[in-house]
């Protein structure tokens, strides 16, 4: 069953899916308890803590895997696909719950990595937002590898041409949006982010990454044209 009709179906049950991933004193191992309590306070504090997310995330995932979503427990061999929807829809809780905050773009991200082919056009608005909140561009970043890792180089291009500014955020969009270009069959563009680095303040800091990324499109290059 797909994630987000699997998730509308459970947000309809008494139990919220909201709520999924909240620590129950009664049902969470005591290990975990204070390790969640800590990434749960610095994600309240910064809910881009990619680290703490993750951290969260693990533990959310554990237990759900262990009891599933309905709390019923999921031991059988035939039960691995249901754990890891659960554990899915643990984290999409947990993400979800996170996104609500005005600064929040890493919530997004997953958010988006999750739905990316349940729902494309949900997840490309989330990575919209993603990149609208974080001014140095690691959000934009985040959701160019989304997009790239999905098989969608020609939404990592149309997002990365939208929103990157490229004499304020982090070179690393220039490394996604040139690698997009060529998994898009697209070398000329590929060359054209890569000139656009010509234009970030900092020449020394970029002049390993245009060396590398000169090489990959000039590799692309040679591809197309068989010589």
């Amino acid at each position: 069953m797909a994630l987000l009709p699997r998730l509308r179906r459970l947000i309809r049950r008494p139990v919220s899916a909201s709520r999924v991933g909240v620590r129950r004193p009664t049902s969470v191992r005591r290990r975990d308890t204070v390790h969640e309590d800590a990434v749960r306070a610095m994600l309240g504090e910064d809910p881009n803590d990619v680290r703490a997310f993750q951290a969260l995330a693990e533990i959310v995932r554990r237990r759900a895997a262990e009891v599933g979503p309905d709390g019923d427990p999921l031991t059988a061999p035939q039960d691995e696909v249901e754990k890891q929807r659960a554990a899915d829809l643990a984290v999409w809780a947990l993400a979800e719950e996170l996104a609500g905050h005005p600064r929040a773009w890493y919530p997004l991200v997953e958010l988006a990595r999750l739905s990316i082919h349940d729902d494309h056009e949900g997840a490309i608005r989330r990575l919209a937002t993603a990149a609208e909140r974080d001014s140095s561009g690691h959000g934009l970043a985040e959701g160019l590898a989304v997009l790239r890792e999905a098989g969608a180089p020609v939404d990592a291009l149309g997002l990365g041409v939208g929103h990157w500014r490229v004499r304020e955020q982090t070179p690393e969009i220039a490394r996604h949006l040139v690698l997009a270009a060529i998994e898009a069959d697209r070398p000329l563009e590929a060359k054209q982010h890569l000139q656009a680095l010509d234009l970030y303040p900092d020449q020394r800091e970029v002049a390993d990454l245009k060396a590398e990324l000169a090489q990959t499109v000039a590799e692309a290059e040679q591809h197309l044209t068989g010589t």
